[in-house]
């Protein structure tokens, strides 16, 4: 299986880029557009496959930014990071902004409304030939956090999601330029969170690529002692391995020689132990 080009026989890492003075763990650090391509290079120096670059804060609460702002913020980095040969992933949930940072280079969406937040998004997607990332989320930025209910939170995600797939598949982008994920976080409780990283088995029968995002997350912080976001490493790697373990193609990461350390300690043992045939 393939995905914007990349064999997913292994696990891929996606570097985070934030081009944002206000996402939940890095606001501000790479808000300047050098700064921001110095850290997309630095990323992929380390081990990313992916870098991802995002001009919108998507945290809880977050308000929304205009059009205009976000891909200001976003396309000279895009462009730039691309240019030097970087796979570029852009993340984004509107139309205007995804073609301007395809036109820059971009070759994927990573859209945390899958498509379902501007009604232009579609058509953008698939007439470009770049592949896109769907993610599962409950309600919005603002809202997501208030009480998120499920019946069954995997079952529940899952059948949200195959729907979109078929749906863009039908709109003419095919199944090898499409992942999903489940959304770790995006209108998900703790318990939410926990119950589809150990059920992500499920995802598989989509066919497609599947992406988790756990870096970081604030779920890591209630299960041990409230640490700032720079202090979930060990959380973040242990949800890491524990989705890997569980087939996730493409991890969405901000420490990534970490990262890529970590997998490839547990895939060393793993093919030592004759569970993985291929490092």
């Amino acid at each position: 299986m393939k995905f914007a080009g990349l064999s997913l026989h292994q696990p891929r890492i996606m570097g985070v880029v934030n081009v944002t003075p206000d996402s939940f763990s890095d606001g501000g650090e790479a808000y300047d557009p050098g700064a921001a391509v110095s850290r997309g290079l630095a990323l992929v120096a380390e081990g990313a496959d992916i870098i991802d670059v995002g001009g919108e804060s998507t945290r809880p609460g977050a308000d929304p930014v205009s059009q205009t702002d976000e891909a200001r913020r976003v396309v000279p980095v895009v462009r730039d990071l691309a240019a030097a040969g970087v796979l570029v992933s852009i993340d984004t949930r509107h139309a205007s902004v995804m073609a301007a940072a395809i036109d820059a280079g971009a070759k994927i969406v990573n859209d945390v409304t899958a498509l379902t937040g501007d009604n232009r998004s579609l058509d953008v997607v698939a007439g470009s030939g770049v592949s896109i990332v769907l993610m599962h989320m409950q309600g919005d930025p603002r809202t997501m956090q208030t009480d998120p209910r499920y019946g069954d939170v995997a079952s529940d995600v899952f059948h949200w999601l195959a729907p979109r797939v078929a749906h863009c598949e039908t709109a003419g982008i095919p199944l090898a330029r499409i992942a999903v994920d489940p959304g770790i976080g995006f209108g998900k409780t703790v318990e939410h969170n926990l119950a589809i990283l150990a059920q992500l088995g499920v995802y598989e029968t989509i066919g497609c690529g599947l992406l988790i995002g756990v870096s970081r997350k604030s779920f890591i912080s209630r299960l041990c002692e409230n640490e700032l976001p720079k202090q979930r490493l060990g959380g973040s790697l242990a949800a890491v391995l524990a989705a890997i373990q569980r087939n996730a193609n493409i991890v969405r990461v901000h420490d990534v020689a970490a990262t890529r350390q970590a997998i490839r300690v547990w895939r060393a043992i793993s093919q030592a132990d004759g569970a993985v045939a291929n490092v």
